[in-house]
């Protein structure tokens, strides 16, 4: 069925309502769960938490690529809860998921044997109980890496606010957490940051229930089926998986090793500055990501329906909604920093300025990458991010010494605008011309004219 603007936009603003709902408790409890960090256990403890609690954005590319396969399966199909295609897409997952939790898990105890956390993530790292706290939160994360598959099916079916709202468990089971561990006098600042991979764990469970109840009873089903290989076969997934693997490896490089710049090349305040600032604007980014994710099944139904549905006066709202968002942090985030931090902290107009721009840029990008979310927009795609990898991190490498904290986000910024948000606008734009061309050349032919 098509979806007018009004069904579009009502589907983007309700996740977006959604994730305000999350953000503003998560932006409340996340401030208090700072505070506590930094009062009982130090600032030390509170950059280790913010460099912990950054690896999933180091490893996306953990899925290999399955999530396209189940969102664009279930958003294109006219019955997901009896579509075969639609239960192998779902059995697939969970086989590649189990087997990349899997090896991460192995992965995490071979560095923690080989005694490498120091050396891969730095002076950040607490010298005691680090490396322990770093093994035990990747050993999570690929513990709960399989049931990720509910918040695929979620996007899928269009309950992107139910997924989103969904995320307002984590915190307070954080902060819980956080505050067991003061009134215990537990003295675990080193391991503070595994509550947040629990948390997630919570968080997963709930949306995999939430969505075998959506599309029963295809997920009990599609379980029961993994271990069966040769009768219950899966779906091809290398045409839209392999784009989406190597984006979801080169994105990581390029975006998130800006904490791992800051550790290695910084002894100061830099770190925690970045780590602070990231957290506050981290919650205006999400608050779009969430809302521009919405898009991604419309646009998928769209294609489905041979129906084209332009992304460009989505990525104009965006881009003035981001950057309205990011300006009213700027103006109240040094106040913020200061009770956060009880004034350890301080967050000058240089990293302020540069994070208002990052997150226009990040905004603009979303309705059409959500738009590019077939085989050929997927692979389009993977050229440009892999030559924003140097440039990405030539810059920060280079702004770091000059502008601090500022630095890796600046040159993210650059490179968001020149590797991702010009050429998928390029790439759009044609790619609408062909399609409202080959919708004209469809249309059958009036005899009477």
């Amino acid at each position: 069925m098509a979806r007018g603007r009004g069904g579009i936009w009502a589907s983007v603003s309700q996740t977006a309502v959604a994730k305000i709902f999350v953000m503003g408790l998560s932006g409340v409890l996340g401030i208090f769960t700072s505070r506590m960090i930094i009062e009982h256990f130090g600032s030390g403890a509170y950059a280790q938490y913010g460099l912990l609690t950054s690896l999933p954005a180091l490893l996306p590319f953990a899925d290999l690529g399955i999530a396209a396969v189940v969102i664009n399966a279930i958003a294109g199909s006219d019955d997901p809860k009896r579509d075969l295609q639609v239960r192998r897409s779902i059995v697939t997952a969970f086989r590649i998921l189990t087997v990349s939790g899997a090896v991460i898990m192995l992965v995490a105890i071979l560095i923690t044997v080989l005694d490498l956390w120091p050396a891969i993530l730095g002076n950040g790292l607490a010298p005691d109980g680090g490396s322990v706290a770093a093994f035990l939160c990747l050993a999570t994360f690929g513990l709960v890496l399989p049931m990720t598959v509910g918040q695929r099916i979620l996007i899928g079916v269009g309950k992107t606010s139910t997924q989103v709202a969904t995320q307002a468990i984590a915190a307070p089971a954080i902060f819980l957490g956080v505050w067991l561990f003061v009134v215990t006098g537990f003295d675990g600042g080193s391991f503070v940051a595994v509550l947040s991979y629990a948390a997630s764990g919570v968080v997963a469970a709930v949306c995999l229930v939430l969505a075998a109840r959506s599309i029963r009873p295809q997920v009990w089903q599609a379980m029961k089926e993994v271990p069966k290989l040769r009768s219950a076969p899966g779906v091809p997934a290398f045409a839209l998986a392999w784009p989406m693997v190597v984006q979801m490896i080169a994105l990581p490089i390029a975006m998130q090793t800006d904490r791992l710049l800051l550790s290695h090349l910084t002894t100061g305040p830099e770190l925690a500055q970045y780590n602070l600032a990231t957290q506050l604007f981290g919650l205006v980014i999400q608050t779009i990501g969430a809302a521009g994710l919405a898009l991604w099944p419309i646009y998928a139904k769209a294609r489905s329906a041979k129906r084209v549905e332009s992304p460009l006066v989505p990525t104009l709202w965006f881009l003035g909604g981001g950057l309205a968002l990011a300006v009213v942090l700027a103006a109240i985030s040094p106040w913020i920093a200061g009770f956060v931090s009880d004034g350890e902290i301080t967050l000058g107009w240089p990293i302020l300025v540069s994070y208002v721009v990052f997150v226009a840029l990040q905004a603009a990008k979303y309705p059409v990458g959500m738009y590019m979310t077939d085989a050929k927009g997927l692979q389009f795609q993977v050229l440009p991010i892999l030559f924003m990898v140097p440039l990405n991190l030539g810059l920060s490498w280079v702004l770091i010494p000059v502008l601090g904290a500022a630095g890796p986000i600046v040159g993210s910024a650059v490179a968001v605008a020149i590797c991702q948000v010009v050429p998928n606008l390029w790439y759009v734009q044609r790619d609408l011309a062909r399609r409202r061309r080959l919708a004209t050349e469809a249309e059958p032919v009036d005899v009477a004219r």
